[in-house]
């Protein structure tokens, strides 16, 4: 009789064994959302130093060079794939693919129904084209402060460097408070 009793019990353990092994969609955003804010922070300090050391016009290398390492440091730790992306795109290698496409498009009529673009959060748990679960989330990117340096009206100097970098840039002629875009995570769950 105990045999039979313990097989039910033994089920659940493991059931749930399996199940506590996996975050919850609760977990995860929390997860991504400190990852995001530790690249934000890290990409933050490393263009303040660029605009000490060579003004705007280097902190436009460091936004080209230093933030996909951060991002893939930052993102490496956990198993993360940290990026950003925008309807306006500065770097074509970071245009949305059709998820982010979606969301960017409910960020900007949130945005622009009054919502603070850094308020905006969306994550979610889809299968990939190869049948894998990922779990993914954005979070966008108000304009502020600094980045009206290159994203708002630039200076002669700022907008040469610019078409040098990016001939096809159209991420300009920002206000603040505006949506400029969104940070963009992946984490694989299979």
């Amino acid at each position: 009789m105990y045999r039979f009793a313990a097989a039910p019990l033994l089920l659940l353990l493991l059931a749930a064994s399996g199940w506590a092994a996996q975050p919850d969609a609760a977990q995860l955003q929390a997860q991504g959302l400190a990852v995001i804010q530790s690249f934000f922070s890290q990409l933050k300090g490393e263009l303040k130093t660029g605009m000490k050391k060579g003004g705007p016009v280097e902190a436009i290398q460091v936004c080209q060079v230093q933030a996909p390492a951060i991002a893939d440091r930052v993102g490496a730790a956990g198993g993360w794939r940290v990026g950003r992306t925008s309807e306006r795109l500065r770097n074509p290698a970071n245009a949305p693919d059709a998820w982010e496409a979606r969301v960017l498009a409910d960020f900007a009529a949130r945005a622009r129904a009054g919502a603070p673009p850094s308020e905006l959060v969306f994550s979610e748990v889809v299968t990939n084209a190869q049948g894998k679960r990922v779990f993914r989330l954005m979070k966008g990117i108000g304009v502020g402060g600094m980045c009206l340096v290159c994203h708002g009206s630039p200076s002669p100097a700022v907008r040469e460097q610019l078409q040098r970098l990016y001939p096809a840039d159209q991420a300009t002629g920002y206000r603040p408070g505006q949506l400029r875009g969104a940070f963009t995570l992946q984490k694989a769950l299979d």
